[in-house]
């Protein structure tokens, strides 16, 4: 994908004043910033900046509002549907290197920090103070990132997402100015609820610089449980039945029979090859026994086997991270082809039969496509194995990604649970917010007149 073509000597040279080495316009940092996790093609920058502070950030987008030329911000670089691609050029600006925890209120349950922190940096710095930020999505992401696309992931049936567990942020607009939003209070009643707005926005109306986020407790008791199934059918309604019943479960994710010889084979474990549930339980010992009891009744009514028990940590981050492996347990399947990553989230009382139907189809239709879930919530996720050279493939694939959303929205769910519409997912977001897609054009123009921020994504 080749950017429009432009003379940007001048901005070069005033950000090189700003920035000095920090800013880079060779080949191989620009191809490294122009791609994303997905199958969508590399778009690079045409220069990167490595920001490390608030005011680095603010003055580079002042530089680019000047010259109308884009902004691109970047975290990690695990997103899925081609949210980093710079799809009309302009700067990139990589947020790694603002990685401070800024500050831990014990007392208050909250943290401030930098966008670039990763979940598992956050995590390790809490260790000793017994508290744990609990948002999964899987990739070692940063909270940058994870604001910004509304990331969620494997704890969210128990602890939400990041809209529920996100308290403030400090925002640059795309004229440089900086906002703060929210702060750490549970509550307020104090004027339009910026925090959300900006929450899921995906860099499209400014760049998050810090985050003030909601801690929890560690729990007194975790156990995690494996449980296979005859049928797809079982295991999915085990989960619909678990979650109408009120149980506080923290984790339940179904991987199909697929994904099982997936990981199996990449992570070197020896589950059966059937529909599995993946259970994690958190509470006092006696509440998360009653827990358990409870979902193997359920499960054993829809054909589950025994509970296989993982409590001791180093068991339980064996298993979690064999999940957290499953995309690129998937590619192994079939090496040298590419993963075209999607995901749809609907009601958990429609959830069996889109399922379902969506496995029905993908097997019709001859492809791999191996199916995780997020069951607990809604939320599953599958991932083609294709040949992105093979037009035909990528044909099929692209109309079974089309009748499952399809049927999502049919369902009263959405067309993206947490993957996010980059814009690999732009065809749909019409068709489900439908009148109020011109509010948000309005929005966006509102705050980013000559849309520079990250052009090209969401609308």
């Amino acid at each position: 994908m080749t950017a429009p073509a432009r003379n940007l000597d001048p901005l070069i040279v005033e950000l090189r004043a700003l920035l000095g080495e920090r800013l880079s316009t060779s080949e191989a940092v620009r191809r490294q910033h122009g791609k994303d996790e997905s199958f969508h093609d590399l778009a690079a920058p045409d220069a990167v900046a490595f920001a490390t502070s608030t005011e680095d950030v603010a003055a580079v987008v002042r530089v680019c509002a000047r010259h109308k030329v884009p902004v691109i911000a970047y975290g990690t670089g695990t997103s899925l549907e081609g949210h980093v691609q710079a799809l009309h050029g302009g700067v990139c600006i990589d947020l790694t290197q603002m990685n401070a925890i800024l500050e831990v209120n014990n007392e208050d349950l909250d943290c401030r920090v930098q966008p670039g922190v990763t979940r598992k940096q956050l995590n390790n710095h809490l260790r000793d103070s017994g508290l744990f930020f609990p948002i999964d999505p899987g990739a070692d992401a940063s909270l940058g990132g994870m604001a910004a696309t509304r990331a969620s992931g494997t704890n969210a049936v128990r602890y939400g997402t990041m809209r529920e567990n996100v308290l403030g942020l400090t925002v640059v607009l795309a004229d440089g100015r900086v906002i703060r939003t929210g702060g750490r209070a549970r509550k307020s009643a104090a004027g339009y609820d910026l925090t959300r707005l900006f929450v899921g926005s995906e860099g499209t109306l400014g760049i998050i610089t810090e985050i003030q986020l909601r801690l929890y407790g560690i729990p007194e008791s975790i156990a995690s449980a494996v449980c296979s199934f005859a049928t797809l059918e079982g295991a999915v309604r085990t989960v619909t039945q678990t979650i109408q019943m009120g149980i506080p479960v923290a984790r339940i994710e179904l991987l199909d029979e697929f994904q099982m010889d997936a990981i199996n084979r990449y992570s070197d474990l020896s589950y059966p090859v059937q529909p599995t549930l993946f259970f994690e339980f958190h509470g006092s010992e006696n509440g998360v026994r009653e827990q358990a009891e409870m979902v193997g009744e359920i499960a054993a009514e829809f054909g589950g086997g025994d509970f296989q028990w993982a409590t001791r940590q180093e068991d339980r981050n064996r298993l979690w991270q064999a999940r957290h492996d499953a995309y690129y347990a998937s590619l192994a399947l079939r090496p040298g082809c590419k993963g075209w990553a999607t995901d749809v989230c609907v009601p958990i009382s429609r959830m069996t039969e889109c399922l379902l139907e969506t496995r029905k189809d993908i097997d019709e239709s001859g492809l791999l496509a191996p199916i995780v879930s997020h069951a607990g919530d809604g939320n599953f996720h599958l991932v083609f194995i294709v040949d992105p050279e093979n037009q035909e493939e990528m044909a099929r694939a692209g109309a079974v990604n089309e009748r499952m959303v399809t049927r999502a929205l049919a369902a009263g769910g959405t067309c993206t649970g947490e993957h996010g519409i980059g814009y690999g997912k732009l065809e749909f977001l019409k068709a489900e917010h439908g009148e109020a897609v011109s509010v948000m054009r309005q929005i966006k123009t509102a705050l980013d007149p000559d849309n520079i921020m990250n052009p090209g994504k969401v609308l």
